[in-house]
């Protein structure tokens, strides 16, 4: 008995030390810039934010997002910048959790781009 809660409690902090190394690394981190065509607060249970921006001309060419909850400026700045040029600060993270979104690339900084040529390249 005594070896089967032994078990049970590695299995226990395993597993919540999984999450933690989810949640707190950080794989990579970046900028995107493109025009911002969806931005929703989605789910039935659980409610998240997502987003996508179009960058290009192909669906291939679409940035889908999450934002936390705790980022209240990113989402207002986000839902007042419906259908304009954006550039995303973004964190990826090495898993997908459901509880804080559908992707695994979560913005942390909203930034309008006003000028379009920068959108156009050489």
């Amino acid at each position: 008995m005594k070896y089967l809660i032994r078990f049970l409690i590695i299995v226990v902090v395993a597993f919540l030390g999984y999450l933690s190394f989810l949640y707190f690394a950080s794989y990579s981190e970046g900028v995107r810039a493109g025009r911002l065509v969806k931005f929703s607060h989605k789910g039935v249970i659980i409610k998240t934010w997502e987003g996508e921006i179009s960058q290009g001309v192909s669906d291939a060419q679409v940035f889908t997002f999450s934002v936390e909850d705790k980022e209240k400026q990113v989402i207002e700045d986000l839902t007042n910048l419906q259908g304009k040029l954006v550039k995303l600060h973004y964190f990826e993270r090495f898993g997908k959790l459901f509880w804080l979104g559908d992707t695994k690339y979560f913005i942390t900084k909203v930034e309008e781009e006003k000028n379009a040529n920068n959108f156009l390249g050489p």
